[in-house]
């Protein structure tokens, strides 16, 4: 592989390690701990696994305010399901750019859709979990950040 690639990854498949480390940085930038060492001790991870990893990890959310996110979902083909998906970006205060759907095949429809995150918008993983949580989502998965 060349250089860096980055890949998106939902938070059950990732080492606790690597959690420690997001919960370590957390710390530190609420000021609630003043040293790396007081933060490892907190989260009970060493200092070289902090270091080693604290360039490489970070939320989701953090990189996504003001961009733009596309997404790509299969859902039952029920009357109502759309407009509860579009409802629930709405309720995030995202923008919706683009929407593609497909004709539905045996009752199931993918959808596409590309949305703003604007700066007062929710936690973009709080607005894919909703939308993941919905009766009638098969699954979600993004497709694209920028």
């Amino acid at each position: 592989m060349n250089g860096d690639q980055y890949f998106i990854v939902k938070k059950k498949a990732i080492p606790e390690v690597l959690l420690k480390v997001v919960e370590a940085k957390r710390l530190l930038d609420s000021e609630r701990v003043m040293t790396v060492q007081e933060a490892t001790d907190a989260v009970d991870i060493s200092r070289s696994s902090f270091y080693k990893y604290r360039d490489d990890i970070f939320p989701f959310y953090e990189n996504t305010r003001g961009k733009t996110l596309t997404f790509m979902l299969q859902m039952d083909d029920r009357p109502g399901l759309l407009s509860k998906v579009l409802s629930q970006v709405a309720c995030s205060e995202a923008n919706i750019l683009t929407i593609h759907q497909s004709i539905p095949v045996n009752g199931i429809a993918l959808l596409t859709l590309s949305i703003e995150i604007l700066s007062q918008a929710d936690n973009t993983s709080v607005l894919i979990e909703a939308i993941e949580d919905m009766d009638g989502i098969h699954y979600v998965k993004i497709v694209a950040r920028e």
